[in-house]
Parts: structure tokens; C-alpha cells; sequence
């Protein structure tokens, strides 16, 4: 199977680095020095101690169910979204992830904590059941991104 990860739009998250630490503070966000290996999630690579990183929330799961979601995640200034067909990045190899599956009305249909190494299989699987992307970190198969619509997962790496 093709699929495709890919990391966040890096310009939904460029602003904060110009922002003081109070209106960092008054979004909800804080500008921390990593002092290790923090994930960025619009590149998919991790901060090395000493990097300015931005930690704020983020709905990676915005629907009308039980299971809209938001959490904290790292952003680094200056980064690209990661984005690859058929290329698992090294931080999500090194990681315990949860992987969840979601039908189209936003209700889990599966979930799998894994190894990264074993990422691959779990993405198949996931688009066997008919899962649709939405994540920090979305999935899909490389075929579905024409505008075919159709299924996916999501996988959100362990901090």
C-alpha cells in the first residue's frame, strides 16, 4: 500500500516566533528552550538541546463527537512540513505511538499503541478500516490526496 505522512502547515504556527512571551502566554503558549529532544510537529524531526521551540495547544481533531481533540505540541521557526510518500520520518521510528482510527462522523473505529518501527503496518490496517485522517500527524493513502476523499488515520507520537 502507498500512503503519505505529513507533518503540519508550518505558516499556521510562524506568527508565534514574533510574539512577546506574554502574548505567547495570553494564546496559551510558551517559548521554552528544548533541553531535549523535543518533536517538532511541522517537520517531524526533533529540537536538539539549546533550540528555541514554541510548546502550544493545538485541536488536531476538530469534530462534533466525544473525540475532538487538542493537545500541547513543539513547533520549531524556521522548519518545512514534513511531507513524503512512502517515508516514515526517524522521530516517529524512535517512538511509542498511539495510533487511532476515525469513520467520517468522528468516532474511533480503532486504536493501536505501537512501536514506530511498525508504523507501516499500522497505517495499513487503519485504512482497512476505513479510517479517515486527522491528526498532529495525519496519514493516508498517496492516492487519496487528488481530492478523492476517503479513508486515512491519525498517529500522534508518545512525548
Amino acid at each position: 500500500m502507498t500512503f503519505r505522512i505529513r507533518g503540519l502547515d508550518a505558516r499556521q504556527f510562524s506568527h508565534l516566533f514574533t510574539l512577546s512571551d506574554a502574548e505567547l502566554a495570553a494564546q496559551g503558549a510558551v517559548r521554552k528552550i528544548a533541553d531535549g529532544p523535543s518533536p517538532c510537529r511541522v517537520s517531524l524531526t526533533d529540537a536538539t538541546p539549546g533550540d528555541e521551540v514554541i510548546l502550544v495547544n493545538y485541536e488536531h481533531h476538530a469534530v462534533e463527537s466525544p473525540y475532538r481533540m487538542r493537545f500541547a505540541i513543539y513547533v520549531r521557526e524556521g522548519e518545512e512540513t514534513f511531507d513524503a510518500v512512502n517515508t516514515v520520518p526517524d522521530q516517529l521510528r524512535r517512538r511509542t505511538l498511539a495510533v487511532r482510527a476515525f469513520d467520517e462522523y468522528g468516532m474511533m473505529t480503532g486504536w493501536e499503541l505501537i512501536e514506530g518501527i511498525w508504523l507501516e503496518e499500522a497505517i495499513d490496517t487503519a485504512v482497512r478500516r476505513s479510517a479517515r485522517p486527522i491528526s498532529a500527524c495525519s496519514f493516508r493513502r498517496a492516492r487519496l490526496l487528488r481530492g478523492q476523499g476517503g479513508t486515512g488515520m491519525s498517529g500522534a507520537p508518545h512525548q
